[in-house]
């Protein structure tokens, strides 16, 4: 949606679209619309910024697209306005389920009160420790409104923990004390006390992987987790990923970034997926819009708007809808005439792909579709960095030769050996993109180490979890010199400071409790800040934890390097006994 945004606002830099897109989709979560945002806007930035929502909102329409935050927007509104509609789903709907309560935001909760109407019949289940989505518009408020917007409303408090043992649980309930409750609960435990909870000091993020790679190898090497799959290592942001994807590569241990994304996944790769799925079916409106606005083709958002009522009005696809002869009625001769030219271009494409057959002349045909079309000058001017865009041509070009090679009957298995068969025409090779893109590996069944944000490790849990990079400026977050301006962890704090550490806390806890029968909980002494090395604190939350000091400290290193040497001990004394009983 940037791209969209960067059209809107007049610009060609992706971080001011970045925070148009968030300023917007905030005010989409509080249900207010572009002229209710400017209305209120506080500044001239805002200002501008609700003016800009307002003809990305007309763009979005003109592509017959919505957002994310229209998913639950439209679905209000639609229930607001229609009296038959909320009726008949109030009517239909005996009772409502909402998990994850904590994490909703005020259009979400009209959605609900909606739905359940004036007799109230739902279920909330919500945990005020775990709200951590607030940058996303999740807010607390919806759990205080409950009470007050149902009186009859029973509250049932979960107490018993199934997942973690009395050690965890005990860090955890001492961590989220601090905060201000809504429900108060203290979690417990009858699993036994279980691993005390670890601290691991670390010189750097290099020593912290080294150190998280021999506390892996240790617990295998004790017995105590048999498969890759039992290890989670959870940090606070996704740039800390890859100095422990380093260290895990080296030591030849498997894993996986969770939410990492698929090669299909990828804008480039949907671009050019958008092309192939138009040619194998005309009446296919969302390839149409995404490979005619992909690169630009000089035909604007209001050119597609009235095309898109055109064809509603007729029932036809938008693709059909460029060669009707009444299309001139509702668009000016130039622009029917770029459709139609577009029109064309993809036919004959369809046309030559279904005649190009073998590796060597699909690929020349991609290359040279890539060039008439622009597409990697398109790449270059919609990225800041001429590297990123670098590796996005970098996976165009190997998308290429996939394709090429199915087309010269090429193709590699599972297992990496190279299978011969029947060459096929590129039409063909597309004919299978659509079922490819929408294919993803099963990921719970793969045994590897799972690396993860904790957001994304929310609702998760593993045997082993190692938490990393708790340090001050990491987690929590670095929450700001003017709120702040001591630096100290006990210095003065403004509200929006404190509800900001609040909802860190929180994360933390999330953390914590992903944690079945041990966690170690590790911080550095330096980390890096851009190009330098910089003095690091443990995090608050460490201290938080009130963990017995005589038994959390560790270095994993040592006790791998104890075990080995045990394990060196038994099979020299084996030895000596199976020679001594040779001579006997």
């Amino acid at each position: 949606m940037t791209s969209i945004l960067k059209d809107a606002g007049g610009t060609t830099d992706a971080a001011t679209a970045r925070q148009w897109q968030w300023a917007i989709s905030l005010w989409k979560n509080m249900g207010l619309t572009a002229a209710e945002a400017e209305a209120q806007a506080k500044d001239d930035n805002e200002k501008i910024t609700a003016r800009i929502m307002a003809r990305y909102e007309e763009r979005l329409s003109a592509y017959q697209s919505v957002d994310f935050d229209d998913l639950i927007g439209m679905p209000l509104k639609l229930l607001q306005q229609h009296d038959a509609v909320r009726d008949k789903w109030q009517a239909q709907l005996g009772h409502v389920l909402v998990d994850e309560y904590q994490d909703t935001n005020a259009t979400q909760y009209e959605v609900l009160k909606l739905l359940v109407g004036s007799k109230g019949r739902f279920t909330a289940v919500g945990d005020d420790d775990q709200s951590i989505y607030g940058w996303r518009g999740a807010t607390l408020d919806n759990l205080k409104r409950l009470p007050l917007d149902f009186p009859q409303l029973k509250v049932v408090k979960l107490e018993q923990n199934y997942r973690s043992t009395s050690a965890i649980l005990r860090a955890a309930n001492n961590v989220i004390g601090p905060n201000p409750k809504l429900f108060p609960k203290t979690l417990f435990s009858e699993l036994g006390e279980g691993e005390p909870v670890r601290v691991v000091d670390c010189d750097n993020e290099e020593h912290e992987a080294e150190r998280v790679v021999a506390r892996i190898q240790s617990t295998r090497a004790n017995g105590l987790g048999q498969e890759w799959k039992e290890f989670a290592v959870l940090y606070r942001a996704n740039h800390q990923a890859r100095v422990f994807e380093q260290s895990l590569r080296k030591a030849q241990i498997p894993y996986k970034v969770s939410g990492g994304q698929s090669f299909f996944d990828r804008a480039e790769i949907k671009d050019l997926c958008a092309w192939f799925r138009l040619w194998i079916n005309n009446d296919d409106d969302p390839a149409f819009l995404r490979a005619i606005t992909t690169p630009k083709r000089g035909i604007g958002h209001t050119t597609l708007q009235n095309l898109g009522t055109f064809a509603s009005k007729y029932r036809q696809s938008l693709f059909a809808s460029l060669f009707s002869s009444s299309l001139g009625s509702v668009l000016p001769g130039k622009a029917v005439g770029s459709l139609h030219e577009f029109g064309r271009y993809v036919n004959d494409l369809e046309f030559r792909a279904r005649h190009t057959h073998g590796a060597q002349d699909a690929r020349a045909f991609m290359l040279e579709w890539l060039k008439d079309i622009d597409y990697e000058k398109h790449l270059y001017d919609g990225e800041e960095s001429e590297k990123v865009a670098a590796a996005r041509w970098t996976n165009v070009l190997e998308f290429c030769d996939w394709m090429s090679a199915r087309a010269g009957g090429t193709v590699d298995d599972t297992a990496g050996v190279t299978l011969e068969s029947e060459k096929k025409s590129l039409l063909e090779v597309a004919q299978t993109i659509a079922l490819l893109s929408t294919i993803s590996e099963r990921e719970q069944d793969q045994n590897v180490v799972t690396l993860s944000t904790l957001h994304a490790a929310k609702g998760l849990e593993w045997p082993h979890v190692m938490l990393v990079g708790v340090t001050e400026g990491l987690l929590p977050f670095k929450l700001g010199d003017d709120d702040n301006p001591t630096g100290r962890a006990d210095g003065p704090m403004s509200e929006g400071l404190l509800q900001r550490l609040q909802e860190e806390r929180r994360l933390m806890y999330v953390g914590i409790t992903r944690a079945q029968r041990s966690l170690a909980v590790s911080w550095t002494k330096k980390r890096k800040k851009g190009r330098e090395m910089i003095a690091a604190q443990p995090s608050r939350f460490i201290a938080e934890m009130a963990l017995a000091q005589a038994t959390v400290k560790e270095d994993p290193r040592e006790k791998l390097k104890a075990l080995r040497a045990e394990f060196a001990k038994k099979a020299l004394d084996t030895a000596a006994s199976a020679a001594a009983q040779g001579i006997g």
